[in-house]
């Protein structure tokens, strides 16, 4: 099942059924108005959220309209709580070693969380407005899972049967900004602007065998100005798998209905247990240029790949084995504030 949120319907949105190959959508505001409103009712409203699915799948029910992912908001336009994780280590690796940290031994056992602003997210074609481009604007491409009421305490593996959606996440950051925020020892705010979401979120079932282990077991793709960026697999060297994430994010506290948990960017290690390669040079490449930055770095002695300016052009996308496109996309241009 695959769901949206229309921006015509106000600050929370207005939520749709989608079709699979993401054609066709139909309104459903007599079983749930919000995306929000579903998943605090989850099990009482979800047999009549599939059926009309199927009715959509099947042909052409009463209201049916083409979709249209400009018409989109974020499909959670707003949450109660965004926390994003960052899984993948050889991600972790680059970005500290570009700001000169070491990396904790810790690390390696204990998953990382930082609670971002979820007070209001970017739609997926909704321009990227920055103040300045000498922040260092850069984007990350990551999956993410949407939650049901978790209960405090919950094990990883029983944390898994709480995921209820998966979506795909821009985590938009200001990289110059980052060193002195986290120098101050109280972590991410103004180096974390607004995060933009694909404009499709969908439940589990519909990626069959590449959702197993709590991952997403398919490349994830980024393009910056129409040339692809990375393809790194969500499902290779994810250290921390969601349902582990979601149990440390609720070691301490319940997690509310729509709570959203990012995987952080998705990074591959090279065939040489190495940091990879850019995409130019035969390798997967990289979901940030942060990454791509540091391996410059690593290998030249500096730096030669830009961040973002005004006018660049970030597309997100996840396809499956046929090449069918699951989220939709997210494509966004960057502009000044």
């Amino acid at each position: 099942m695959k769901l949206a949120s229309l921006r015509e319907g106000g600050r929370d949105g207005l939520l749709v059924v989608v079709s699979r190959d993401l054609t066709r959508a139909l309104a459903v505001p007599d079983i749930a108005p919000t995306l929000q409103s579903a998943l605090d009712r989850w099990a009482e409203v979800e047999p009549g959220l599939r059926a009309a699915a199927v009715a959509l799948e099947q042909g052409e029910p009463p209201g049916w309209f083409p979709f249209d992912p400009s018409r989109c908001a974020s499909p959670l336009p707003r949450a109660y709580q965004w926390a994003d994780g960052s899984a993948y280590l050889n991600h972790v690796e680059l970005v500290r070693k570009a700001r000169g940290a070491e990396m904790p031994p810790s690390f390696l056992h204990d998953p990382l969380l930082y609670q971002g602003g979820s007070d209001g997210f970017l739609g997926p074609t909704e321009d990227i407005a920055v103040p300045d481009e000498a922040f260092g604007i850069d984007f990350e491409a990551e999956v993410a899972v949407v939650t049901d009421d978790v209960p405090m305490g919950v094990d990883a593996e029983t944390a898994l049967r709480h995921v209820k959606l998966l979506m795909l996440v821009n985590d938009v950051s200001l990289r110059h900004l980052v060193p002195g925020e986290l120098q101050k020892g109280f972590g991410f705010f103004q180096s974390k602007p607004a995060s933009a979401f694909a404009p499709v979120a969908l439940t589990p079932d519909e990626l069959g065998d590449a959702w197993r282990d709590g991952k997403v077991h398919l490349p994830l793709r980024s393009y910056v100005n129409g040339e692809l960026f990375g393809c790194p697999d969500a499902g290779r060297d994810m250290n921390f798998h969601f349902g582990q994430l979601i149990a440390h994010a609720a070691r301490t506290r319940r997690l509310g209905a729509g709570t959203i948990i990012g995987s952080g960017t998705v990074s591959n290690r090279g065939p040489d247990g190495g940091p990879g390669r850019p995409v130019a040079e035969g390798g997967v490449g990289y979901s940030c240029i942060a990454e791509q930055r540091m391996v410059e770095i690593l290998r030249h002695g500096r730096p030669l790949t830009p961040f973002l300016r005004y006018g660049d052009r970030v597309r997100i996308e996840m396809r499956d084995r046929e090449g069918r496109s699951l989220f939709g996309a997210i494509d966004q241009k960057v502009v000044p504030a």
